[in-house]
């Protein structure tokens, strides 16, 4: 079997290096980040994507680490429940605990941490990729899951045309037991009644609460050159009358991990490969998020694409099929989110009543 260079150690890139690892399939992953490097807060995962890790991982390990949520209660900022549905096995887990759980079943040789990899072209049908300055190589395969800004992808579709979405997000972790007692392990969201701004709640533990934001960019606004300070006076301004959980939650807040997250899409998404390159998760093909279907979609990819080179066809075939077969999908989800998208514009009383913030197919 071909050797296979995985670009990018996030969750997609795991995923594909666990799936390789389990079906005996030659790879090495590279991350430029350094191994501690455990930024970004957490991810839903809905009862597919559940199943899915179930074949890489020990789920024990995953349900020590996280919480299943009973049930989605939609509120209007001041506290009163607009709608609420019962979830379906839907889990939520922080990105670190995820990153550390995938990270188990990759041996270290494997890795190599602190690397930026370009891609300097093709030849002999190899694809030709720099790690270091003067250390280029040579790949049969390369797996691209460097993001949704992804530098590979860039470099092969250079008129591609990325546009900011009208929505970004700031996320947080807070660790407080108190808090977290008077939280039952539901998703709670909280939306003003003009619209354009929510708050959401999701119980990690006995002990952390993960929540979020979301604003629109039109009417709200947070420099560039952001301090941890400067985060938490926005969410003061904007949030600090809400009702009393989400008031603690702001007051009793370390800002120093926060993350805030600039959401872009690509206008039109580009051919999953080319020649030896394929690319797998946001590399591929951006989620905004409110479909919260990021991590199940790089699983997915994951699967399908191990599963096809397992075949053994030429590369071209194999790439082919993966596109078929997960594209349709993916298409879905983009054209979900952006109803979504479009839902959380609007005023309340404008609102679908009992919509969930999740992408289903």
């Amino acid at each position: 079997m071909s050797k296979v260079a995985i670009i990018g150690a996030g969750v997609s890139g795991l995923s594909m290096a666990n799936y390789l690892e389990k079906n005996n399939i030659d790879y090495h992953l590279y991350e430029r980040r350094t191994q501690n490097d455990l930024k970004g807060h957490g991810f839903i995962l809905p009862k597919e994507g559940i199943e899915f890790l179930s074949n890489i991982i020990n789920i024990d390990d995953l349900y020590e680490r996280g919480s299943f949520l009973k049930k989605y209660i939609h509120y209007d900022q001041k506290g009163e429940i607009m709608s609420e549905k019962v979830l379906d096995d839907v889990f939520v887990v922080s990105r670190s605990a995820l990153i550390e759980i995938l990270a188990k079943g990759i041996p270290s040789e494997k890795i190599s941490y602190q690397k930026t990899i370009g891609l300097e072209g093709f030849e002999n049908g190899k694809a030709q990729i720099q790690i270091d300055e003067n250390n280029i190589i040579d790949a049969d395969i390369v797996v691209a899951s460097d993001g949704s800004r992804s530098r590979i992808r860039r470099k092969i579709f250079q008129d591609e045309a990325m546009k900011a979405v009208l929505e970004n997000e700031v996320v947080n972790i807070i660790e407080n037991e108190e808090l977290a007692s008077q939280i039952e392990s539901n998703f709670l969201k909280f939306h003003h009644e003009k619209g354009g701004l929510t708050f959401g709640v999701l119980k990690l533990s006995s002990t952390k609460i993960l929540w979020y934001c979301q604003f629109d960019i039109t009417k709200y606004f947070i420099n560039e050159d952001y301090t941890a300070d400067c985060i938490r006076q926005f969410m003061i301004d904007n949030f600090g009358d809400w009702n009393d959980l989400i008031t603690s939650i702001i007051e009793g807040s370390s800002y120093e991990n926060a993350h805030i997250w600039r959401v872009y899409e690509l206008e039109k998404l580009n051919p999953f490969y080319h020649e030896n390159v394929v690319f797998i998760g946001d590399s591929a093909h951006p989620l905004i998020p409110f479909t919260s279907q990021g991590v199940t979609s790089a699983l997915k990819d994951s699967f399908t694409l191990t599963n096809l080179l397992k075949e053994g066809k030429n590369l071209e075939e194999t790439f082919r099929k993966y596109e078929d077969e997960r594209r349709p999908e993916i298409d879905i989800h983009i054209n979900n989110g952006r109803i979504l998208l479009n839902q959380f514009l609007l005023p309340l009383s404008e609102q679908p009543k009992n919509t969930l913030p999740i992408s289903y197919k």
